[in-house]
């Protein structure tokens, strides 16, 4: 070991370096501090836009969701609709049959069983007939072929009725066909 002097300068001189040594870590100790609230202050920042990126994935995953079984219901009502409007045809020919005169009372009771069993397996599926005959005119619901003057009924009241019409929940599928009076 080698022994160092004690004097006054080398004393002084060892301050120095001290204090300089100290001054360096309270420095270097200040840019840590720095870097560190840097560095929080970014983590806070990207964590946010991370945030807001997961919510608006969320939001848009539920949107997606909520578009889809919409489209789904509109599909399946739109592929009822269209199966119920190639009956309507059978139902019109079945209403015309029993409309006819007919002497086979066996025959007459075959075709209104069959009708009383569409009509059934419509209402099952939730088609309901349009109302039309004394009701009042309503274009949303009927198409008018002709008006008439009938003291009977009132203005714009349906005096007869051409064709059935149908409709399924709020959706029109046919529209009635009638003869509106005064």
């Amino acid at each position: 070991m080698a022994k160092t002097k004690n004097t006054p300068k080398a004393n002084e001189e060892k301050l120095e370096t001290e204090s300089e040594e100290m001054e360096q870590e309270v420095i270097d100790e200040e840019l840590i501090n720095e870097s560190k609230s840097d560095t929080s202050e970014s983590m806070k920042n990207e964590l946010s836009a991370e945030r807001d990126k997961y919510l608006r994935l969320a939001a848009e995953y539920d949107n997606f969701r909520k578009r889809s079984a919409k489209e789904r219901e509109m599909i399946y009502t739109d592929a009822r609709t269209d199966a119920i409007s190639k009956l309507l045809p059978v139902y019109d020919n079945l209403e015309r049959a029993l409309k006819m005169e007919c002497t086979d009372d066996a025959f007459y009771k075959g075709v209104d069983m069959i009708m009383t069993q569409l009509k059934d397996a419509l209402g099952s599926m939730g088609v309901k007939e349009i109302p039309a005959v004394g009701e009042p005119f309503d274009p949303n619901l009927h198409n008018a072929v002709m008006k008439i003057e009938n003291p009977e009924f009132g203005e714009n009241i349906v005096a007869e009725e051409y064709q059935k019409g149908f409709i399924l929940g709020d959706r029109v599928i046919r529209f009635s066909t009638v003869v509106v009076a005064n």
